[in-house]
Parts: structure tokens; sequence; C-alpha cells
């Protein structure tokens, strides 16, 4: 309830505010409870009519009802005789507002031998059963209702406002559909109509219909009848056919689908849409069909539309590497085809085989073919890559599959799926994730070879094709955890084949890829046999221009940076902790989850965890530096941080650094326990009162002593560790940090203890931060930014001297093995 149960003149103004402001509400006609009109500055033409009059209810209440009490205090009052009538009736309460145009109301008004004078707000009357009987009739059909703050029925709700009360406005202005926003409908359309298809959803999977099919068969309709024939769903009146199938004298048999409400959610979501869209975007939208499938379905069949830009830039590799005849000189066969859209622009039609998993696609296929796309249709057919046996292929296909010579003129040309299993976990019970990714025939028989790698669709395509099409060219989209994850280490081990070239684009430059991280096009010759040792990748942007090169190597098992933090974990059960962090990953794509925290906050516990003391303090900055010193980018987000070299271990300023940047960067809250990474001492900052510890500070100065193990938080005398010695750039992070305490101190002792709230003398760089930016009051999340403009000032400062300082370590990270440039 966006509202809340507010008193109801307290609602209608704040309805007036937030979705009526620029009109006037404030006119009063009648017994009406709201009533919306131009402002008299408004221009306009003529004397125009009010633009609404409705009734409001507190809380929940019921829609029909409420209209039913304002038609029957409009009918009473006579008031449609004595001002124009407006253009729309509604009502609303705390949740939601529903308009109907008036014009279709107005024929209740003229009843013969009805009595008005019934009092509207009782709701037993005959003459109110009467209306509220003719009022659902009416409702369910030209009704359209909105939610108040749900985002984008929020959005729309604002934008009929703007588009519909304006002078001289007559009708609906109803939302155009094309081929920008058909998907953004779709989502809408799952959420109002799917659910009152009458339709067993897992069933009609099985025969390959799904959702998106019967909300086609709505978009192209006209007086709800579909106007497109090869459609798999039609629409005819009040329900749906599907399954079609034609007889021997050319009639269809057809399953009926009939709706659960009688049509009302159908026809009210469709009274907010001008259908059908214009006939010059219906062939786009059907071949887009890719688009209207649930994410976890898209996921496995490798709905993932590969733009046209990287289309026609991995033929131009293709042409580079095999040759500027090569559709001449080689099959082509893309068995993850979807639509389509990868085999756009080969000329050479006799050499080229479009599978998919989808029947529906297929079909979408051979009616491109119909309409000039350079296919053979009968080298277009259904086929589950991962579960079918080859016999199924076409016989000119298996001829070059089971032909040596003719195999090695054989181009997989793919964009397979990206899905992978839920949880790796599953994996090594065997048991089956969410998406069941790893319940694949492929994968039961190769599982050995591919090792965590089983996880990922892709990965099975790859092991199938090199196992059991040996010597072809295989020019694939993926992920480049083949080159460089962890999990693929078997993988590379088995798959050995040349890559002769690569480039990377942004993932998000593809339809549905969300997240950013490079997708790589390359190009793999499987009858060299040689294990990926690296390559020098071409680098474009979104737009196809090339900005540079980068270099791809391959690692193999121990060499990661988790493998060599790991051997100085502290003893959790020494009780001398002052910190932790996750192990998340090798990768920047886990680099946010990399905090330091308090070693008694829940955070991240289903990956390993770090716990730090006295003794590896300094290891766990180095760590925490290294990952955290340089932006994590679409283009670096698969790069692996590595065991490094031994160089590091006498550099006390690249020691120091790191410890510098980690002070002033971790995640410590003090409301989880004792904060023990206060960089100064009181006097440094004058602190309004001794601190709970003193560990970072007498750890800077030299006093305490990180060889024996003792009771860390207690006072020692007698230590043997020297003062600790920073960089200049180090220095200058510490000055703007101690700006930072000292004014958050300063600002402190104005806090009124009599008002129960007591100052944190112990607070963190986050505390800090949290105190003076504040929070949501709605997300509870910290506000980005703070009003305390002097604040705002050091924190930029701190920030700007932290960025000098990441530079410097940056540089030690590449030299000292850390990261491969």
């Amino acid at each position: 309830m966006h509202y809340g149960n507010i008193k109801e003149e307290e609602l209608k103004n704040k309805v007036a505010q937030d979705y009526f402001w620029i009109l006037d509400c404030t006119q009063i006609v009648g017994n009406i409870d709201f009533c919306v009109s131009l402002h008299d500055s408004q221009p306009k033409l003529t004397k125009q009519p009010p633009l609404l009059w409705a009734e409001a209810k507190k809380g929940i209440a019921d829609i029909y009802k409420s209209i039913a009490q304002l038609i029957l205090t409009i009918g009473k009052a006579r008031t449609f005789d004595k001002t124009f009538p407006p253009a729309f009736l509604g009502a609303f309460d705390a949740e939601k507002i529903a308009f109907v145009p008036y014009s279709e109301i107005m024929d209740i008004f003229y009843q013969n031998d009805f009595n008005w004078n019934v009092a509207p707000s009782n709701h037993t009357t005959k003459e109110f059963l009467q209306v509220l009987e003719k009022v659902k009739n009416i409702l369910d059909t030209q009704a359209l209702i909105f939610y108040f703050g749900k985002n984008k029925n929020d959005k729309e709700l604002k934008n009929f406002i703007t588009e519909n009360f304006v002078a001289g406005k007559y009708g609906i202005t109803k939302t155009r559909i094309d081929k920008n926003n058909f998907m953004v409908i779709y989502n809408k359309w799952v959420q109002s109509v799917k659910p009152t298809i009458a339709v067993k959803w897992e069933l009609v999977k099985q025969i390959n219909i799904l959702d998106g099919d019967f909300y086609l068969a709505d978009l192209l309709s006209q007086e709800n009848n579909t106007l497109k024939e090869n459609l798999f769903v039609v629409l005819e009146n009040n329900q749906y056919q599907l399954d079609r199938i034609k007889d021997e004298m050319g009639m269809f048999n057809s399953k009926i689908a009939n709706f659960l409400d009688k049509q009302k959610a159908h026809t009210q979501f469709w009274s907010k849409y001008e259908r059908p869209p214009k006939e010059e975007y219906w062939d786009y939208i059907i071949a887009r069909r890719d688009l209207l499938v649930p994410q976890d379905v898209r996921e496995r069949k490798g709905s993932f539309y590969t733009p046209q830009i990287w289309v026609e830039l991995s033929q131009k590799y293709l042409a580079d590497t095999l040759g500027e005849d090569w559709q001449d000189e080689y099959y082509i066969w893309d068995c993850a085809a979807g639509t389509g859209n990868l085999l756009t622009g080969l000329t050479n039609k006799l050499n080229i085989w479009a599978s998919t998993l989808d029947k529906q696609d297929v079909e979408v296929i051979k009616d491109r073919v119909q309409n000039g796309a350079n296919l053979l249709e009968k080298n277009v057919f259904q086929f589950d890559f991962l579960n079918d046996d080859f016999s199924k292929l076409p016989q000119n296909l298996q001829e070059i599959i089971n032909d040596s010579e003719k195999r090695k003129k054989l181009v997989i040309y793919i964009n397979p799926p990206y899905a992978e299993a839920s949880d790796k976990k599953t994996l090594k019970k065997g048991t089956e994730g969410k998406t069941g990714v790893e319940q694949s025939k492929t994968n039961k028989k190769y599982a050995h070879l591919l090792g965590q790698g089983n996880a990922e669709l892709f990965a099975q395509f790859f092991i199938r094709i090199y196992k059991e099409i040996p010597d072809c060219i295989l020019a694939e989209f993926s992920k480049l955890k083949i080159l460089q994850g962890h999990h693929f280490i078997d993988f590379r081990t088995h798959f050995l084949a040349k890559l002769e070239k690569l480039f990377v684009v942004p993932a998000d430059s593809f339809d549905n890829v969300k997240g950013i991280f490079p997708i790589g096009f390359m190009i793999w010759d499987t009858k060299i046999k040689e294990k990926f040792e690296s390559i020098v990748a071409d680098v474009y942007d979104k737009t196809g221009i090339k900005i540079g090169e980068k270099n791809f190597e391959s690692q193999t098992t121990n060499q990661y940076l988790n493998d060599w933090v790991k051997p100085f974990r502290a003893d959790i059960a020494q009780n001398q902790l002052i910190g932790k962090f996750p192990f998340k990953g090798n990768d920047f794509q886990n680099q946010n989850m990399v905090q330091i925290v308090h070693h008694k906050m829940e955070y991240n516990t289903e990956a390993g965890q770090f716990f730090i003391n006295q003794k590896n303090v300094l290891i766990a900055c180095i760590y925490f530096a290294v990952r955290k010193c340089i932006p994590a980018t679409w283009l670096n987000d698969r790069d692996q941080f590595l065991y490094p070299n031994k160089n590091w271990e006498n550099d006390t300023e690249f020691h120091n650094d790191c410890l510098a940047y980690t002070l002033f960067t971790n995640n410590i809250q003090s409301q989880f326990g004792t904060n023990h990474w206060i960089p100064f001492a009181e006097k440094e900052i004058d602190a309004i009162e001794k601190f709970e510890s003193d560990f970072m500070s007498k750890y800077i100065a030299g006093k305490v002593d990180t060889n024996v193990t003792f009771n860390l938080f207690n006072k020692v005398e007698k230590q043997n560790q020297k003062p600790l010695v920073f960089s200049a750039e180090a220095k200058v992070v510490f000055d703007a940090g101690r700006e930072l305490w000292q004014y958050y101190h300063k600002s402190i002792k104005n806090i009124n203890t009599f008002l129960n709230t007591k100052p944190n003398a112990n607070a963190s760089l986050y505390d800090i931060r949290e105190y003076f930016q504040g929070r949501n009051t709605t997300t509870g999340r910290m506000n980005n930014k703070s009003e305390d403009e002097t604040y705002t000032k050091l924190m930029d400062n701190l920030r700007d001297s932290l960025k000098v300082l990441a530079k410097k370590i940056e540089i030690k990270v590449y030299a000292y093995g850390f990261l491969k440039a």
C-alpha cells in the first residue's frame, strides 16, 4: 500500500501533489470527492470541461463500489446538468487509481424509472447494487487501472495524465508499440495477462510453445483477432488456438486455451496500448522472438542475439584467417543458431546449415528464408546439440562430419549459451542445479575432462565439438574463462587446439547480457594440437572502434593469489583477531566482494575467510591493496591475480604503501566490536576520549611485537619492532586522513549527550562516512554524498591522495607478478 492508512483528506492532497500537480485540484463540485481541471492560466480555445471527477477512499477499497458510489453521487445531484461533465470518472485509494471515459458511463444517468434519491454511501440498497452490476461490466472492458509507487506502473500513470489531461483532448491516447518497446510491454504482459490464461505452462513448454507466443498473438491482432496466420499461437476473440496442425483437407486441428477471468485482465491491459504495431515492425518483432522468453529458458537455449556489428566483424576475422574465398572452400554449421542472425551476410547458402533447440526458432528461420534470407530451408533443422545423436543430422551434414578430409573444411560458427549451474557445489555432489545445466548427455559423457568447467554450457558445446568433430575449425563467441579461469584448468589440459585469432568486446553490447565483462570471438584450429598459453587480442569498444590490444595468458594450478595468501591465515581460536576478508575468486569480477570487515561481522560467509591478527596484518594489507588498487573494468574483469615472485618480500616501502592504502579503504564498522584500525593516536586528532584500542597506532610506531604470540591488546612495554617508514605518497594519505578524523572529533563534541546519543569516539572510516552522509530512510543504504561541505572537501582530498598512492602500488603489482601485463 503506497500511501499507507492515512486519512482520506490527506490522501487526496498527496495524490494531487504527486500526480496532478500541474493541474487544478482545488475546485469543489457538489459532493464529489476529487475534481481535476485545467488552471485558469492554462491555454484553452473554448470553455473547457473538467478532466476528472473521482471518488476517494482511504486504505484499500473495492474500485467497482467506489465508482458506483460516485455515479450515485453525481446522479442524485444531477451534477451533469449543472456543469460540463468531465472527460473521465475515476476512483482511487491508497494503493491504486482507476479511470473510465465518461462517455462509457453516461447512459447510466438516463435510465428510466430509476430512484436516484438513495444515499450513495449505502452499499446495500437495490439501486446501488443495480449500478454496481452495470459498472462491473463497463470497468472490465473500459477501465484503466494504475498502481501508485510501482516504478513502471507509476511512470505509465504519469504518462497517461500528461497525454490525456490536456486542453481540447477527446478520446484516450494509447501507448504505441514499436520495435524499441515491445519487450518492455511483454514484461508487463507477463505480470498482468499471463496468469489469467488457462494454460499449464510447464506442459506447453514440452511442445516448445512459450508465453511469448501468446503475447505475439495478442500483439499482432486487431479487435482480438490475430492478423498474422503463421504464428504458433493465434488469438480468436476470447480464446487462443495453439499447436495447430493442417490435416489432409487443409483444415487446422488445434488446442484451445481460454481465460480464467472471462478476459477481464486481458481487456484492461490492452486498453492502454495501441495494437497492432505498424506493419513495418512485424517481421522484426517476430524475428526477435528470442527476447520473448523467460530469462532461465533464454540462457539455457542460448538466445542471446549477436549484434550485427559483431556478426560482420567476426566474418571479417574468418576471412582474414581462412582466406577471402573461405565461404566457397569451407562448410559452415551454426549448431546454436537461435533465429539465425549470426549467419546474416554469408553468401554461399549451399554450404550453410543452421540448427537450434527450439522448434519455433526453426520456423522463424524458415520464415526468414521465405522472405529472402540466404539459406536453404532443407538445411535448417531442430537439433539439441548437447543431447541428440548425430544420426539425427541431415544426411549431407553427416557425410561431412564422417569424412576426415571434409571435416577439416567444416567451420562450427556459433554464439552458444552462456548459462551455468547455479551452485557449483552441486556439481561436486552430482546433484541437480537450478538450471539443469550439468544434466546434459554431453556433460555426463565428458565431465571428467571439463572439471569444474562443466558448470558452463558453452564449455559442454566445445568439448563435444572437439571430441566428436575432430580437426574442424571452431569459430565461437564466449566468455574468456576458458583461457584464464581457475575452473577451466582441466578443460585447457584436454582441449588442445591452436587459437588463431581473438577479438574482445564489452558483454553489455549483446542483447540480454548483463554484467561488465569481455566477450571474445575466437577462431580455433582443432587439427593443430597445442595447449593454449597466450595470445594478443584486438580490443573493440561498443561502437566497433578498435581501441587497442591486450595480452591474455593461461594459468595452471596453484598459481593464483588466493593460493599464495592462504598459508598466512590466522587461527580463529587464538582470540587475537582484528578483522577478516573473504576469499572470493582470483579475478576482478569479484573485486567488490573483497572487503576487510570486523571479524565478528557476518559477511560473505559462503566464501572462505582470512582472519587477521598482529602477525599477518601486513600480509593482509598487501593482499587487499593488490586486489583493490586497480579499478575493475569490462576489459580486465576476467584477469587473474597470481602467485607473486619473491621480489616483493624485501620491499618495505611497498609493504607500508599497502598498509597505508588499506587503513583508509577498509570497511571496518565499530558496531560489531572494538575497532583496532584507527591509524592515529588520540593526541594527533584531539580525540574526545581514549580509544578502546590503540593497536594500529602502536603498530605503526613499532610498538607491537609481531614475532611472538601474546595477548594482542595488552599493554606491552618492551618491543623489538622499529617504527614504520612511509613514502611521500603514503604520508599525503595520512595527512588527509588525519584532517578528516580531526574534523569528525571536533563535530561530535557538540552532540547532546542529554538526548541519549553517545558520540562514537572509536569510529572507523566507515563510521565517519555514515555519520556525515547518513542513510536513505526508505532503502537503509548509506547516502552517496553529504550536505556538509567541509566533510565533502576533506573526503575528496583523501580520495585524491589514495588515487595517487594506488597508481604507485599498481606498478609494483605488475612488477612482482601479482598480475601479468
